[in-house]
């Protein structure tokens, strides 16, 4: 059984991490590189236990971000990095570039301020296009289409690899990852004594990543309340592979002020996404899908891309985006408690995860600490779980298969369970093989990956599909 151990030394953290999200991981990873002693607090079994599990998946270029906001700088640092990094790390890139639709001519009004934005944003790759042009790129685009702006630099990446390399790294750099430890309270007299539900926690400074949860995070911190997060559901609809063949590109709506909208994109696991809707709701736990939402999703899907009508559906899920009550990231450094806040992080989290972290770090470094000294980042190689590249399945001598649909097998999920950062959970078990998320969903392979993982979770697949 996988348990929470805080570590024996008396000796303080450097940087306590509450929340271990994608922008929780990423500034894990940067403050271990730079040397700091870290601990990561989550309060789920696994890391990407809230908002960061469900997403779109789409590294952003920054083209539709405010024009000189803190949030564009931080996309584009993010997704530097990222393209820096990925190799080494094994992340994939499928370079597919996007195109904003415009399905009437009041959309197509908009996509030259769209465009003037994205050239003010300094992104380079924007052209406008008749519909008919844009067709030619996409030739299962509707010929209602009116016209399109491309934006050659959105891509797709996998979602859940890249937070799982950056923890990895840290924990590598001797960082301890705290899972089943929610904050319960934090005191601050010189230094930060936090309260988890796994054991007290001390740190010199810490660092609020903890998404839905952010803004009472903070209240348990001692801080007065700077936001409000709201919860924005999102629900989406996944296609059967068959679909992948007509979706070669990222196709966005025409954004409002509210939301980017409903996207119909290409994964980088050879399926097709339809989604999010936007819909605010109270409850931060539960994300419920319903039926009408759902159709309504991929209606909408077969009128951009005639095609999808009828494609069988793969997967359905819904996720929860940590909005706040402005629309800009809600970003917080108090140097007389050493503390920040990287709040009301939404869609563009992802992308801007690394970003984020160097931010987190130029901010700490006003906090007047004795200097540390960085270090050099360990090999660390995912393994690849992208349709584009070889998979495991494909090599020479790898044994049994354990889950037919998505060709995953026990070699995969014997190193997933014996990585640096384990599985806490069969969602966790999922993401870093993608076991059970094919077209049966788990239906055949449940009882052989239950065998497999028995005593080595935290939550029992045979327990977590009884309660779910």
């Amino acid at each position: 059984m996988l348990r929470t151990q805080l570590p024996s030394p008396a000796g303080m953290f450097d940087v306590a991490v509450i929340g271990a999200g994608v922008v929780g991981c990423a500034v894990a990873r940067r403050f271990a590189l730079d040397g700091a002693r870290v601990a990561v607090i989550e309060k789920g079994s696994d890391l990407l236990s809230g908002a960061s599990k469900a997403n779109s998946a789409i590294l952003h270029t920054g083209f539709d971000a405010p024009p000189d906001s803190l949030e564009l700088e931080l996309i584009k640092a993010g997704r530097a990095e990222y393209l820096a990094l990925r190799d080494g790390l094994n992340l994939p890139l499928v370079e597919t570039g996007a195109l904003v639709c415009a399905w009437n001519d009041g959309e197509a009004g908009k996509l030259e301020a769209i465009a003037a934005q994205g050239r003010e944003n300094g992104i380079a790759g924007l052209r406008l296009m008749s519909g008919g042009a844009a067709r030619q790129t996409m030739p299962g685009l509707s010929d209602r289409l009116v016209a399109a702006l491309e934006v050659t630099g959105e891509h797709i990446i996998d979602p859940w690899s890249a937070p799982l390399a950056y923890l990895t790294q840290a924990v590598a750099l001797g960082a301890a990852f705290l899972r089943e430890a929610e904050l319960i309270e934090g005191h601050f007299d010189g230094e930060w004594r936090l309260a988890t539900s796994a054991g007290e926690v001390r740190a010199a400074s810490v660092v609020n990543a903890a998404g839905l949860y952010g803004d009472i995070v903070d209240q348990r911190l001692g801080f007065a309340p700077t936001f409000a997060i709201r919860p924005r559901k999102g629900q989406f609809v996944v296609l059967d592979k068959a679909a992948f063949r007509h979706v070669p590109r990222i196709v966005l709506p025409v954004p409002t002020e509210i939301t980017k909208g409903v996207v119909v994109c290409p994964t980088a696991f050879g399926n097709v996404l339809i989604g999010p809707t936007a819909e605010e709701q109270e409850d931060r736990v539960r994300a419920t899908v319903e039926t009408a939402t759902l159709e309504a999703l991929l209606a909408r899907g077969a009128e951009i891309v005639p095609a999808l009508a009828g494609m069988p559906v793969t997967a359905v899920y819904a996720g929860l985006r940590p909005a706040s009550d402005r629309k800009e990231y809600r970003i917080v450094a108090r140097p007389e408690q050493r503390a920040i806040t990287l709040g009301g992080i939404r869609s563009t989290g992802l992308s801007a995860a690394l970003g984020l972290a160097q931010h987190a770090a130029r901010l700490h470094a006003g906090f007047g600490l004795t200097p540390l000294l960085p270090v050099a980042a360990p090999e660390v190689a995912l393994p690849n779980l992208t349709e584009t590249r070889e998979r495991d399945w494909q090599r020479p001598d790898h044994g049994e298969i354990v889950c037919h649909c998505e060709m995953v097998t026990r070699r995969e999920i014997e190193a997933a369970l014996a990585s640096r950062v384990p599985p806490g959970d069969i969602g966790g078990l999922r993401r870093r093989t993608r076991a059970g998320m094919g077209r049966c969903q788990g239906f055949y392979c449940q009882a052989r990956l239950a065998a497999m993982t028995r005593d080595r979770l935290s939550t029992p697949l045979a327990v977590e599909e009884e309660t779910a």
